[in-house]
């Protein structure tokens, strides 16, 4: 209120200051005699100027989080319902992070687009981790990315290890018909005795949890269960139809894939939009601030005209 009746009385005795011929050289700063002892006067029309781009700022970053709050809400209910597909395949699979394998495939999801804070940072710097706990003389880890932010950050120290890399995943709106045929094209291209999904899970608007999720390939699942590892309730089931054991587990880690990564494309989406969302609103207090400060600053230069 007090940064607004400034500038209304900035506007009012605008008119009844004199205009003073400045060369272009001096258009941005003030002459000595102009301005109290000591005092570096800028001029209005900088100041006028700069406001104005802040304020065409703030409509743009306003205008973004609303987008961004649309799409969130799109959503998040398709994010929530498809938790139930991967759920059942952790109580009878297992999910064992910690297992030992040769060949990790590490699949790193990001978005295409910036301007949302450290969420793909996040993802980086997860499978960055985890590709140094699981390489070594006689392992073999390598990447698949999703997103063009993760591949701008991975391919400058790891081009070598990126085994695929997709970008605009989310151009049409994510259905799982979409992601099971691209679970199919990775597992056909990739060789892997463990697929480690990197992602952010969604929590709230100013929340998200990086998240892995590890599918087994069917030999390893044979080799935990032969050893007597942790696979969830799988042994307690009887297997009956003609299809043998391997055959349902593969079947099991094809379907298994394709679940947990419709749920982890859209996990990330909405934790995409929230990060969004949470960037724009401080974008756009930030650029109320400048306002303000910058008003404050108008209003000075006029009442030291004024000689007031």
């Amino acid at each position: 209120m007090a940064m607004a009746a400034l500038r209304r009385e900035g506007r009012r005795f605008a008119p009844l200051i004199s205009p003073q011929p400045i060369t272009a050289a001096r258009s941005s700063i003030i002459s000595g005699e102009q301005a109290p002892l000591g005092v570096r006067s800028i001029s209005t029309q900088i100041v006028r100027n700069r406001m104005k781009s802040v304020k065409n700022i703030q409509k743009i970053t306003k205008a973004m989080k609303m987008v961004a709050a649309s799409k969130l809400r799109a959503i998040q209910v398709r994010a929530e319902n498809s938790r139930g597909l991967w759920q059942p395949f952790t109580a009878l699979l297992g999910d064992t992070p910690s297992v030992d394998v040769k060949k990790n495939v590490i699949i790193t999801i990001s978005s295409d687009k910036g301007l949302c804070g450290g969420i793909n940072s996040t993802s980086v710097k997860t499978s960055k981790a985890i590709y140094k706990l699981t390489s070594g003389p006689d392992k073999e880890a390598k990447y698949v990315i999703l997103g063009e932010k993760a591949k701008a950050q991975l391919i400058r120290d790891s081009r070598k290890d990126i085994a695929i890399s997709i970008a605009e995943l989310q151009k049409n709106p994510l259905n799982y018909t979409q992601v099971s045929v691209l679970a199919d094209d990775i597992l056909k291209n990739v060789e892997f005795d463990a697929l480690r999904i990197v992602f952010n899970k969604f929590q709230s608007v100013v929340s998200f949890l990086p998240t892995v999720a590890t599918i087994l390939s069917p030999e390893v699942v044979e080799r935990e269960a032969a050893s007597g590892g942790s696979l969830g309730d799988l042994d307690s089931y009887e297997i009956e139809g003609g299809e043998t054991k391997s055959e349902i587990l593969q079947n099991l880690a094809e379907f298994q894939f394709s679940c947990v990564m419709f749920n982890a494309v859209l996990e990330n989406a909405c934790s995409e939009q929230g990060a969004r969302m949470s960037a724009m609103d401080s974008s756009s207090r930030n650029a109320g601030d400048m306002l303000d400060l910058e008003g404050g600053i108008l209003m000075y230069e006029i009442v030291t005209r004024l000689g007031v």
